[in-house]
C-alpha cells in the first residue's frame, strides 16, 4: 500500500491546530482508560490530508500498535461501495432505479407483507407494489436484519441462520432468494428499516454486470482508485489486521473471536452490506472520490450529478429517520437525518443536535468505524476503530463535534 502523507498544514484549509489537537487529546483518553484498544484517524480539507493520527495497539494482547497499514473490519462501510457499484450500473443503463428487484432475482416476485402473528404462524397481506431497487438503495424495501430483535420477522431470519452474516456454505444467491422468501415489515417504499437491502443489492449488481460482487468491485472500484487492501477476506497469517473487542462488563476489553475470525476465512457469502476489511489509506481515497464528485486522481467512478443525485434525502416526503424509520438502531442519528442512495444524509441540523452542516453524508460500521463528507465545510473525515457494537459509546458524535469546532475559515 502507499500510506497516506499529510498534504498541508491545518492552518492553510481554515482548521486552528490547537482546537485540532482537541481531536487527538480527547480519543485518547477512550484508549488510556481502556475503553478502546487504538484508532486512526484521518481528515482532509479542501481536497488536502491535514490530519492523520493514530494511538494505542491493534492488538492488546500482542502489544502490536495501530499503523498506517493497520486493516479493520469496515462492517457496514461496505454499504456505500455496493451502493456506488449500483449506481455506476444505472449510469451505463444496465439497470434502472425503478427496475423491480424481481427482474435480477425472481424469488422477489409476489412478495407478501407481514400483517400479525407469531414468527411461527404469521399472517401476511400481498404487496400492493414490487420491491424496487431504490427501495435497496433506501432500506425502504421491508427487510430487516436478524440481529435487531425487535419484530417476528427478525425472528424468522434468525431461525435461518441470518443474524450476522449468513450460514455456513451459503452464498449470496441463496440468501438473496431466502430473504425473498420471508415476509416485509412493511409495504415497499413507506418506512425506513435498516436492512440486508445491501447485501440483496450486490446481487442485483452481480446480476446487472455479469460479474461476482468480489470481481466488479476489484476491476471497476478498488484496482481503479488504488485501494489495493480492501476486499472481502484477509489472509490468516496478515498481522496487520486489528483485533475485534466487546466492552468487557465492569471496564476493559474481550475478543469477540467467533465474529472477528470470519474475515480470515475465505468467504462463499459475499456481503455488500457489510463484508469488507480495509485500511485509512484505502477508505480515504474512497471518501475523497465522493467529496470531489465521483474522480479522484484522474479516474472517474461517477458523474457529479449521480452523486448529488444519490446524496440528497429520498425518503418520501423528505421525511426524517425520525419520522418514518423504525427506532431499533443507532450507528447513525435518526432526528434531523434523513437517507440518500446509499448513505445517510443530513437535513436538518438544529434537530440533530450535532455540530453538522446540511447535505452533509454519512455511515459507519458495526465495529464504531465512521466516515463523512461535509460538502459546506469541505471536510472529509474518518475513524477506525475495533469495538462492537457500534453504539456502546458516542464516538461519531463526538468526532463530529471536534472536528466541527476547529473550523474557523
Amino acid at each position: 500500500m502507499t500510506a497516506p502523507k499529510i498534504e498541508a498544514d491545518p492552518a492553510e484549509v481554515g482548521l486552528d491546530p490547537d482546537r485540532l489537537a482537541r481531536v487527538d487529546t480527547h480519543f485518547q483518553r477512550y484508549v488510556d482508560d481502556g475503553r478502546l484498544a487504538g484508532w486512526t484517524i484521518a481528515l482532509a480539507r479542501h481536497d488536502k490530508l491535514v490530519h492523520l493520527s493514530h494511538y494505542g495497539l491493534r492488538d492488546v494482547d500482542t502489544d502490536r500498535p495501530v499503523t498506517d497499514d493497520t486493516i479493520w473490519r469496515i462492517y457496514s462501510m461496505t454499504k456505500p461501495i455496493t451502493s456506488v457499484a449500483a449506481l455506476m450500473l444505472w449510469e451505463r443503463g444496465l439497470l434502472e432505479l425503478t427496475d423491480p428487484v424481481s427482474r435480477y432475482i425472481p424469488a422477489f416476485a409476489d412478495q407478501r407483507v407481514y400483517r400479525g402473528g407469531s414468527a411461527q404462524n404469521p399472517g401476511t397481506d400481498a404487496a400492493l407494489g414490487p420491491v424496487r431497487v431504490h427501495h435497496l438503495l433506501t432500506h425502504t424495501a421491508g427487510l430487516t436484519y436478524g440481529f435487531h430483535h425487535a419484530h417476528p420477522v427478525d425472528e424468522m431470519y434468525r431461525s435461518k441462520g441470518y443474524e450476522f452474516g449468513a450460514p455456513a456454505g451459503v452464498d449470496l444467491e441463496t440468501a438473496a432468494n431466502t430473504f425473498a422468501g420471508f415476509p416485509l415489515l412493511f409495504q415497499p417504499g413507506t418506512e425506513w428499516n435498516y436492512s440486508v437491502a445491501t447485501d440483496v443489492l450486490g446481487r442485483v449488481v452481480e446480476v446487472a454486470s455479469g460479474q461476482r460482487l468480489d470481481e466488479f468491485f476489484r476491476t471497476e472500484i478498488l484496482d481503479p482508485l488504488g485501494m489495493a487492501d480492501t476486499g472481502f477476506h484477509v489472509p490468516a497469517g496478515d498481522d496487520r489486521l486489528a483485533t475485534l473487542y466487546n466492552a468487557r462488563p465492569g471496564g476493559g476489553l474481550v475478543e469477540n473471536k467467533a465474529l472477528g475470525a470470519s474475515i480470515t476465512r475465505e468467504p462463499v457469502y459475499l456481503s455488500g452490506g457489510g463484508g469488507l476489511a480495509s485500511t485509512v489509506g484505502d477508505y480515504l481515497r474512497f471518501a475523497r472520490m465522493l467529496a470531489r464528485g465521483g474522480e479522484l486522481d484522474g479516474v472517474r467512478i461517477l458523474g457529479p450529478r449521480t452523486l448529488a443525485h444519490a446524496t440528497r434525502n429520498h425518503l418520501p416526503g423528505d421525511a426524517d429517520l425520525d419520522t418514518i424509520g423504525r427506532p431499533i438502531f443507532s450507528e447513525s442519528a435518526f432526528g434531523g437525518v434523513g437517507f440518500g442512495l446509499g448513505f445517510s444524509v443530513v437535513i436538518d441540523p438544529a434537530t440533530t443536535k450535532q455540530l453538522a452542516n446540511p447535505g452533509t453524508y454519512a455511515w459507519g460500521g458495526l465495529a464504531s468505524t465512521a466516515f463523512w463528507v461535509d460538502p459546506v465545510d469541505d471536510v472529509v473525515a474518518t475513524f477506525f476503530t475495533q469495538l462492537v457494537p457500534s453504539s456502546t459509546y458516542p464516538i461519531r458524535s463526538q468526532l463530529q463535534t471536534l472536528v466541527g469546532q476547529a473550523v474557523i475559515s
